[in-house]
């Protein structure tokens, strides 16, 4: 069989099956390089011929389906795409100079831009065959029996009702995708672009990098006589209230009439935030286009999925090559100069002496601080690094918490999320102002653009460590995703701008169908509820959108580089990306139950032992690497986690590698304990010292609970077993064996109990073996195992390939 199927994971369950039909027959469903060097031999004329035949043949065929009442929503699919790409490669093999110089953008394909854009309208043709066989396949599997499969539960885009942790459509739980950007300015009527294979999200904002005036909610929309410019308010109200969609806060401008006003605002500015946060009139412009704005789009459907308060926020107060570039914190105004004053004489209750013992300063006052910007990476570690980059956080938490509060007194009801880059947290840097807990906490959905790639980084000199052992990175995705999960269990997750198809740091004509099937499947399990993928840049006629013709040059010159490489010149992923919605759609009530899952063991993590460690989450991620495939998702708490959610959420809590902690953290573990609660310390060099690397006078005791110190005698691997045996009860009844001929597990599963005491199990193989599995029950019971994706029965000892996805149904006998 080949491996482009039309539903990735159906297509991955198929070749599933034949491999376990046929012992000797590999289960390995990596699809070989794409990579070409050289135009393809075949005659333009003679691909597209061939794909035109082929595209009768699965009409055909869908004919005979729907004739059975047999659902053709992912062939439809396969249809559009196939004769989009088609014209896409006519397109782009007329307009070689275009291309070429389009090409040219991206930084890793300067050197071979001719040669790429030679290569890519045969490539494209040659992918539309590649989902074409796949489709006949599949669907001729369908018809004959072999396989069964769920019609699509369609997204119903003029109807979505929001629940309070879910999205729902025809009143069952749905997962909402689009592209976040893509041919700017077409009507939504237009359904060349809004439509079941691209998404049809209203994008309420979409001009992403212009120099001034964009079509997003933005400053210029306020005069200086704090009236309304009213042609730029039409751009925000006459947008169509026909479809579920979003509004964002574009906030790269600022008026002339401030600037002239306030000669400092432009200072502490950051690549997406073109103004200084502390600024008192930039609060007052902001509070009153957000209460005047909210109140003019309550209740509508543009404004279902949430306000983004901001685009990628972050102010990088340790100066490189690339904020150098853009301005980012090469200075700050007054303003926050004074704010970090009075922040520092609250967080020191007017002691100057405790201050200038902590920084090795002699101030006579709070007064006359001085706040080096930018900081000198010297300082990194020392007391003085650690209050200015809390004070980044704060202040940033204090701009948020307002324009959030100014948005709902003009709209009480409206939803809020942020587009937080994960990698903030997940990095070892703290000098970026984001605090994920305190904005995740602060607004009413999770927000983020968080990143996976199948492929190393571009700008990586060496192999990176995830190469060794897994299919692709997904450290940032999962490691940021079960953070914010813990910290909001309930709320509605939307990922604006998913750069799981490309971004700036990694594009890859060869990227595999069974990478786009295991990522989305990962990303949803562990909570995604709406994606916006990184970017439709194509228009109907196949020309690159307005923006990306002609001479490019942008402030950020990400979006130049954008178009090369990206799905809009890969069939087979952009099909790929919609079908694997399709399946995860078909299958939401069982996605639903499965992110239900209890987190038995919680990390506990502190921001105080992350701004003052230069490696603090590299250490941290080696202990949820450790317990994150053993069936069940991995937790975490914190103080606030502790002090707002119930206790009885989790059995156990590890603290590990955490040297520094405040005195209010440490007395919330204590009062963990005293309600009998359970703490696992890996060593005594934990919990010991305060934010500013002094010792703390007490420790933990048992009191009522159960603490466990293991003195810095147990490696990570026995860490994991005192974990999984104090959480014991909370385990799943089902144990996974993995063999994948290495140390290292690979599967990422999940596994829940139904009212009806049958199981359901999602099995992922993020590892880059294929693994040998065995499903057991801890009582030994024998187990009935269905595959959900098509329907057949299963063995309980099965392989995976890699980035191989199974949904299983167990019954005991």
């Amino acid at each position: 069989m080949k491996p482009y199927f039309i539903g990735a994971s159906i297509a991955s369950a198929l070749v599933f099956m034949s491999a376990c039909n046929n012992s000797t027959s590999s289960t390995e469903t990596s699809v070989q390089s794409t990579k070409v060097t050289q135009p393809a031999t075949k005659a333009t004329s003679e691909l597209e011929q061939t794909a035109r035949l082929k595209l009768k043949t699965l009409e055909r065929i869908m004919a005979q389906a729907r004739a059975k009442d047999i659902d053709v929503t992912r062939e439809e699919t396969v249809v559009w795409f196939a004769n989009e790409f088609l014209k896409f490669a006519n397109w782009d093999e007329n307009n070689q100079d275009a291309i070429t110089y389009l090409m040219g953008e991206y930084y890793g394909f300067k050197d071979k831009k001719e040669e790429l854009a030679a290569m890519v309208p045969d490539f494209q043709r040659e992918k539309v065959l590649s989902i074409l066989d796949g489709g006949i396949a599949e669907l001729s599997a369908v018809l004959s029996g072999d396989i069964q499969r769920r019609p699509v539960n369609k997204v119903d885009w003029k109807n979505i009702e929001v629940s309070d942790d879910m999205l729902l459509s025809n009143g069952k739980p749905i997962f909402l995708y689009d592209y976040f950007s893509k041919s700017v300015g077409r009507p939504l009527t237009d359904t060349q672009v809004y439509n079941d294979h691209l998404g049809a999200i209203f994008h309420g904002g979409e001009n992403l990098y212009p120099v001034d005036h964009d079509r997003a909610i933005n400053s210029f929309l306020l005069n200086e006589d704090r009236t309304f410019n009213q042609e730029l308010l039409k751009e925000v109200t006459d947008i169509s209230d026909t479809n579920v969609g979003f509004l964002i806060y574009w906030n790269m401008g600022i008026p002339e009439w401030v600037e002239k006003l306030e000669p400092e605002v432009r200072l502490g500015r950051s690549l997406f935030t073109g103004y200084d946060i502390d600024n008192p009139l930039v609060r007052d412009v902001w509070g009153t286009i957000a209460k005047e704005t909210g109140a003019l789009t309550r209740g509508k459907k543009v404004s279902q999925l949430g306000y983004i308060l901001a685009n990628e926020p972050h102010w990088y107060t340790i100066s490189s090559g690339w904020t150098r570039r853009t301005g980012e914190m090469q200075n700050i105004s007054s303003y926050t100069v004074n704010k970090a004053r009075q922040w520092l004489r609250n967080k020191y209750h007017g002691n100057i002496e405790q201050l200038n013992k902590n920084w090795n300063s002699q101030y006579s006052s709070f007064d006359t601080i001085e706040i080096p910007m930018p900081i000198p990476a010297k300082l990194e570690g020392t007391p003085k690094f650690y209050d200015l980059a809390r004070y980044n956080m704060d202040r940033a938490i204090d701009w948020f918490t307002f324009v959030q509060n100014e948005l709902h007194k003009g709209n009480p009801d409206a939803d809020t999320h942020i587009k937080i880059m994960p990698h903030l947290f997940t990095d070892d840097q703290r000098h970026q102002g984001i605090d994920l807990e305190a904005l995740t906490d602060l607004t009413t959905m999770i927000g983020d653009d968080a990143k996976a790639r199948e492929t190393r980084s571009r700008t990586a000199k060496n192999p990176e460590a995830w190469e060794a052992h897994y299919a692709y990175f997904w450290e940032e995705l999962s490691l940021a995703y079960d953070f914010m999960e813990s910290v909001s269990p309930n709320k509605i997750h939307v990922n604006s701008e998913s750069h799981f198809l490309s971004a700036g740091n990694w594009r890859e004509f060869d990227t595999s169908v069974e990478y786009v099937e295991s990522v989305y499947w990962l990303a949803t399990v562990q909570g995604m509820d709406v994606n916006l993928a990184w970017f439709w840049a194509r228009d109907p006629d196949g020309s690159p959108e307005d923006r990306l013709e002609g001479e490019l040059n942008f402030f950020d010159n990400a979006l130049a580089g954008s178009f090369a490489g990206s799905v809009n010149q890969q069939p087979h992923i952009a099909n790929a990306y919609t079908q694997v919605m399709y399946d995860l759609n078909s299958f939401s009530e069982e996605i639903m139950a499965l992110r239900a899952q209890r987190r038995p063991i919680r990390l506990f993590h502190s921001e105080t032992s992350a701004i003052n460690k230069t490696n603090h989450m590299s250490q941290q991620f080696k202990l949820y690497e450790k317990i994150y495939f053993d069936g069940f998702p991995v937790g975490f708490v914190t103080e606030n986690i502790i002090k707002k959610q119930d206790n009885k959420s989790w059995d156990t809590v590890v603290v590990y590698k955490t040297e520094y902690v405040t005195q209010a953290e440490l007395n919330t573990l204590q009062t963990y304990l005293d309600q009998g609660g359970t703490v696992i310390i890996d060593s005594n060099e934990s919990l010991s010292k305060n934010e500013y690397g002094q010792p703390h006078t007490k420790t933990l005791s048992a009191s009522k609970g159960n603490l466990i110190n293991l003195a810095g005698k147990a490696d990570i691997a026995e860490i994991r077993q005192v974990s999984l045996k104090s959480a014991s009860n909370g385990l799943p009844d089902l144990v996974l064996d993995e063999n994948n001929g290495t140390e290292y597990k690979g599967v990422n599963w999940r596994a829940v109990k139904q009212e009806n005491g049958s199981y359901l199990v999602n099995l992922n193989n993020l590892g880059k073996h294929k693994a040998k599995l065995t499903l057991s029950l801890k009582g030994g019971e024998k187990l009935n195992i269905t595959n959900m994706m098509t329907g057949k029965s299963m063995k309980d000892h099965f392989q995976l390939a890699p980035k191989g996805v199974l949904l299983l149904h167990v019954t005991v006998e």
